[in-house]
């Protein structure tokens, strides 16, 4: 027994100098802390929780299965056609000439041309047949007939590069129409005909019987990927890892400033049938490509990444912008943190403070993902430290360093003292610190010092300092919103607009309980009741209605209360007055269903959509 105690007295007094040795090191470095070599064990077991980690997202991925979704840029059609004519005006890339017997002739990109000439896309066609390239600086050439003159051919171009016809009037529509017969336009023709009806190009029957200039663009602009993807008129290959695309060199140059310099700038490309890109892949330059010819993307979190890096380094700003609208509007808990990264790695100083912004936001839903784990010290540090950080609870922020530390706790257990510094524990309640002291953590020695702090930042009874406090998000509560009430005596009836809610729930004798009401506000229009209240994503939707009792009093009004800022917004009205109805929030929608109006049951259901502010 005595050996047994000198042995242990002995291994204590060992493990006792270590401590005291540890402790004197200078670890005020944080990156040299992160870095620290570990011995043999501790890296098996730093590799096993990396590994638990790579399952678990793998696992998370498997799951997930991101759905794709189609993002548009609305007005790319009109962008692409107004560089298109700065182009043409240039003279750049222009690779047809058309002449007239008159003596007239126009350059155009034959591919513009073949979106409103059937005569032109026939000839790509045929060329295309007979295997016929065009380089830069050897173009090829059409001559019209002696009935086209420069007045309607010019018109007929107008059209291709803008969709109007700006100088269509009396004296020359005869001209025009006999063009856009020779050059196979149809829409030309309708367009015409339409002039020689209906001068003022007013609305017929109440309906509108003209397409508007973008409307016209963006069937140009369909009719040059059908040109695309039946490889018409296309006339570069980019060969990458994984395959070769062949497109139209003009639409790449309008897409991409790195193309554009590729193809206008002099250099060797702009003379050559294959374009080598070997750093990319093919699927997704393809992708890349396609949004060139509709102004769309397909995105989800799985490629997103990928299709944003390639469209910074090949400079394709409408695809760059549509994958930050992507990155900004679907980010959630379990990506906001890879948006993080990319951001950083790319300077992009706007997607930066959106994607910490919502980290800071959802906090504590961002704590419970695996990548919060992987944090770099710094960056946790930086969270802890914003005055933005926005938590129920303090329990919330000492939970997340917790779990961080618990993650790899011999590379990170000594930077315990600094990181629970950032937690104000004063602010906590009694059974939050209870839940601190039952943590299995303190058992380790280096976290003596710390807990005796943590003890006394607790039972200070001095007034915590102004950068002690901290914004917290609203609990959950129970809201009441307008109504109406009968008097005690059933002699009158009133109606309110007050917002009242329970503040806190009481215990009575047995299982009764008794809510505290406190008043929250007032609602911003008039008073009502039979309305309908829902609540999606964390605000407060008040719907329809009655203000009297009245047919003629029924509302269609929807207002939205954000509790994060105390503030009312008028939104859309509903399609039609309702009241005694049903909304059902689903799938980040609200849907009002049935209801009364003009005593009158209803049977219809429309649905509202917060991104559009709109009903359907």
């Amino acid at each position: 027994d005595k050996e047994k105690e000198d042995k242990n007295d002995h291994s204590k007094r060992k493990e006792d100098e270590e401590i005291a040795e540890t402790n004197t090191k200078d670890d005020t470095e944080w990156e040299v802390m992160e870095c620290e070599e570990v011995d043999e064990d501790e890296e098996k077991q730093v590799r096993k929780e990396d590994e638990s980690h790579i399952i678990d997202d793998l696992r998370e991925e498997r799951l997930k299965k991101p759905e794709e979704k189609m993002y548009y840029k609305d007005d790319y059609p009109t962008t692409v056609f107004l560089a298109l004519k700065e182009f043409k005006d240039a003279f750049i890339l222009t690779d047809l000439t058309l002449n007239t017997e008159d003596g007239g002739s126009i350059c155009v990109h034959s591919t513009v041309l073949a979106a409103v000439s059937s005569l032109i896309w026939i000839k790509l066609n045929e060329r295309k047949a007979e295997n016929i390239r065009v380089t830069e600086g050897h173009g090829w050439s059409v001559s019209l007939g002696p009935e086209v003159d420069c007045v309607g051919l010019e018109a007929v171009v107008e059209f291709a590069y803008t969709g109007l016809i700006s100088c269509l009037n009396v004296q020359n529509v005869d001209q025009i129409q006999v063009a856009a017969r020779a050059m196979g336009s149809p829409r030309v023709l309708a367009l015409c005909h339409l002039y020689r009806e209906k001068p003022t190009l007013l609305c017929k029957d109440n309906k509108r019987v003209k397409l508007s200039a973008a409307e016209q663009m963006s069937i140009n602009l369909e009719s040059i990927k059908q040109l695309w993807m039946h490889r018409v008129g296309c006339d570069v290959w980019l060969e990458a890892i994984g395959g070769s695309v062949l497109v139209h060199r003009v639409i790449l140059a309008v897409s991409s400033d790195y193309f554009r310099g590729m193809f206008t700038l002099g250099m060797k490309e702009s003379l050559q049938s294959h374009v080598s890109l070997p750093f990319l892949l093919a699927s997704d330059l393809e992708v890349l490509i396609g949004s060139s010819y509709n102004g769309a993307l397909p995105l989800n979190w799985t490629g997103v990444f990928e299709i944003a890096g390639l469209s910074l380094q090949l400079q394709y700003q409408p695809a760059l912008s549509l994958c930050f609208r992507f990155l900004q509007q679907e980010i959630n808990a379990h990506t906001c943190l890879d948006v993080v990264s990319f951001a950083e790695a790319y300077e992009m100083a706007h997607l930066l403070e959106a994607a910490d912004d919502f980290v800071l936001r959802q906090f504590q839903e961002v704590a419970c993902t695996s990548k919060f784990k992987d944090l770099p010290a710094k960056q946790l540090l930086k969270y802890l430290n914003s005055n933005s950080l926005c938590v129920s609870s303090e329990l919330v922020v000492f939970n997340a360093v917790l779990s961080w530390i618990q993650a790899k706790p011999s590379r990170r257990i000594r930077l315990a003292d600094e990181l629970m510094r950032k937690v104000q524990f004063s602010l906590m309640t009694f059974k939050e610190f209870k839940e601190v002291q039952s943590q299995n953590i303190w058992c380790n020695h280096i976290l003596t010092e710390v807990y005796k702090n943590i003890s006394e930042d607790f039972c200070c009874n001095q007034t915590p300092q102004k950068s002690q406090c901290r914004i917290y998000l609203p609990k959950e509560s129970l809201v009441l919103i307008g109504g109406d009430q009968i008097s005690e005596d059933l002699c009158s009836r009133s109606v309110s607009r007050d917002v009242w809610f329970g503040n806190s729930v009481r215990s009575l004798t047995g299982t009764n309980k008794a809510i505290e009401w406190r008043r929250l506000g007032e609602m911003p229009a008039s008073p009502r009741f039979s309305h309908e209240v829902a609540v999606l994503n964390g605000q407060l939707y008040i719907l329809g209605g009655k203000k009297y009792y009245g047919n003629g009093d029924i509302f269609n009004s929807v207002y939205r209360y954000d509790p994060l800022q105390n503030s009312w917004e008028s939104l859309c009205e509903m399609q039609e007055k309702r009241s005694s109805f049903s909304v059902v929030v689903l799938d980040g929608r609200l849907y009002a269903v049935g209801g009364y109006c003009e005593s009158d049951h209803m049977d219809t259901v429309e649905c509202y959509c917060p991104t559009t502010n709109s009903w359907r």
